[in-house]
Formats: structure tokens, sequence, C-alpha cells
């Protein structure tokens, strides 16, 4: 009998930040896969726990699969979203390149509150218009392409969200990151700095582009980088309000 995959997205650490939806699957599956500090936020007994290295995607999925496949309820779980640089794209590959078995296997993608919905929840409304997310590694794409991404969504206006922004092993993607952007976007534009949004040790910062550092980010950071019609809405004693307008200027209203 063929069994079930559940993908499920937990959110970017708030237990509060997980949909009803999500904790059911993780409740209901007979084991659960996953980054370990990730499966460290769930509220499960450890012997239904199979955590594995955050560089070990690929083979935690043919794991959860095989798993699947001899007629057992799994959950794969990732932080945010499963389908946004996540478990939902692994586990596709794995069953794309797999055994017929793996394709006949009731495959759920549950999803969750990604990191950029919850910086920008935390900063106003700074996806109020177009935008797109770029992940800065270059583990599984060449540099270049990175950049050329970069550099047609600035010149395209979008607001740019960037994932993965830097870590011990990639430590001058994001500044050089930042530098592309600068020859695109004027110096004022803003950069929120969103570093594990709804949880405890939360910080969210807002500063111009010519301001902006690597060192105001680390692996739990969601960076985003506004358009040239991004603002900043100043409020006396209360976080300003940052956001991009529903319409451009010269658009009729």
């Amino acid at each position: 009998m063929t069994g079930r995959l559940a993908i499920v997205g937990i959110g970017p650490g708030s237990p509060e930040q997980v949909t009803p939806e999500a904790r059911a699957a993780v409740e209901n599956a007979e084991a659960v896969f996953g980054y370990g500090p990730y499966l460290d936020r769930l509220d499960i007994p450890a012997e239904r726990k199979n955590p594995s290295d955050n560089r070990e995607e690929l083979s935690r999925a043919e794991s959860a699969l095989t798993r699947a496949a001899a007629g057992q309820n799994i959950a794969m779980v990732s932080g945010g979203d499963p389908g946004v640089f996540a478990m939902a794209a692994a586990i596709c590959e794995a069953v794309e390149h797999g055994p017929t078995q793996w394709r006949e296997i009731d495959i759920e993608t549950v999803p969750g509150v990604t990191a950029m919905l919850a910086v920008a929840a935390r900063a106003g409304a700074p996806l109020g218009h177009d935008f797109c997310a770029i992940s800065l590694s270059d583990n599984l794409k060449p540099w270049e392409v990175v950049e050329r991404r970069l550099a047609a969504a600035a010149s395209a206006g979008f607001v740019i969200a960037l994932y993965n922004p830097i870590s011990r092993a990639r430590p001058w993607q994001l500044g050089r990151a930042f530098e592309l952007i600068a020859t695109i976007l004027p110096a004022s534009t803003p950069v929120i700095f969103g570093r594990a949004a709804g949880r405890s040790d939360e910080r969210i910062e807002t500063v111009r582009l010519d301001k902006a550092e690597a060192g105001m980010a680390d692996m739990a950071t969601c960076v985003i980088i506004g358009s040239p019609e991004t603002r900043i809405v100043e409020r006396p004693g209360r976080t300003p309000l940052v956001y991009t307008p529903r319409f451009f200027p010269e658009a009729a209203r």
C-alpha cells in the first residue's frame, strides 16, 4: 500500500505563525523529517523526529519518500513555506529521478508563512507592488546568474527579497549585491534587514541603501530592498512604516 507524504511549512519560527493545517499534518504523521533546528520547534515525541543537516536536502527527500512508499504517513517540514527555496522542490526532484513507485505516493504541499512575508508584515507593506525573491546562495547556481538576476530585477523596478544572504561559507555575496544594486537604484532606497521575524530574538532594521552593510545580516535574516517608489512614513514615537505604493505616479488613479 502506498503511503502519504506531506511537505509542511512551519513558518519563520513563531508558533503563532504555524497554520492549523500544518500543525495537523505534523501531528498526524508517523515520522517527521527535516533540518534539525526546525524539528526542535515541534512539540512531538523525539522518536518520531528524523533530523538531518541543512545541506542534505536530496538525501532527506529520498529517505522520506522511501518511508512513504512503504505505506507510512510521513511529514517533511521546512521553515517558512516549503515551496520557497525549500523542501518541496527537493521532493519533486527526487520523484522525477527516483523509482517509479515514488510517483504513486500521495504527496501534498502544506503552505506556510515565508520569511519575506513575515518581515514585510513587521515593516509595513514593502511588497505592496511588484516584487521578486532571489537567493544569494551560489551553491546550486553560478554567481554570474545571481548578478544578472539582481541587475534585471533592480532595473525593472521590482522590490527584491533576498534569501540566504550570507553565511560563514559565503561571506562576500551580500556586500557584492549591495554594490551592484547601488549602481542602479537611488542611495535613498530603503533596505529592510529582518532577522528571526516573529521569534524572541527578532530584529527589524531599516536603513538607506548607501548605509546598508553585509555585516547587518546573517543566515537568519531576510533582506528586502525597496524599489525607487518605496517610501518610509515617519511616525513620532512609533516605528516608521515602509511601503511600496500600489500605483506608479504616472498611472491614472
